[in-house]
């Protein structure tokens, strides 16, 4: 998966969800197997799937791990870092909604074909830098603000 430079090449506009997981104060990582690079967990929502229950599905598959929804973090769909070629030559233009989970269970694992590796990490201490990070995760999910819609948060 890269970022598709050219918008017009996407072939439709698709929900996605990405987990924020912090445990004792490390983030959840998975390494992913299409392009190496470390990212939050995430993917596409199904066809008749909520939200909430595509997150907590697309950590399990990919990391082993169970998780509680906390909050909306941030909705992202900055066509700059949000539109993205697979290696089978699809296009898709993902408006992904980060979520803040909560470790609930589980067993930490690669989810296979999707995860080379999963690992929970200081933050400041993730792997490598900004370029080994899933571009659509390392721009447009996790602390660029861009076109973020934040939620307003409640007294």
């Amino acid at each position: 998966m890269e970022i598709e430079r050219d918008w017009s090449q996407a072939q439709a506009v698709r929900p996605s969800v990405s987990a924020i997981v912090l445990h004792d104060g490390r983030l959840l990582l998975q390494q992913r197997a299409d392009n190496r690079r470390w990212g939050l967990p995430g993917g596409a929502v199904e066809v008749g799937e909520t939200v909430a229950a595509a997150i907590v599905r697309e950590v399990r598959e990919e990391t082993g791990l169970d998780v509680g929804v906390d909050r909306l973090v941030g909705v992202y769909s900055d066509p700059r870092f949000q539109v993205v070629r697979y290696p089978d030559g699809r296009v898709w233009h993902y408006v992904n909604l980060c979520f803040l989970c909560t470790l609930a269970g589980g067993t930490a694992g690669a989810g296979p074909g999707e995860t080379l590796a999963v690992d929970l990490v200081r933050p400041r201490r993730a792997p490598g830098g900004p370029g080994d990070a899933p571009p659509a995760a390392d721009r447009g999910r996790h602390g660029r603000r861009g076109d973020a819609v934040h939620p307003v948060r409640r007294p």
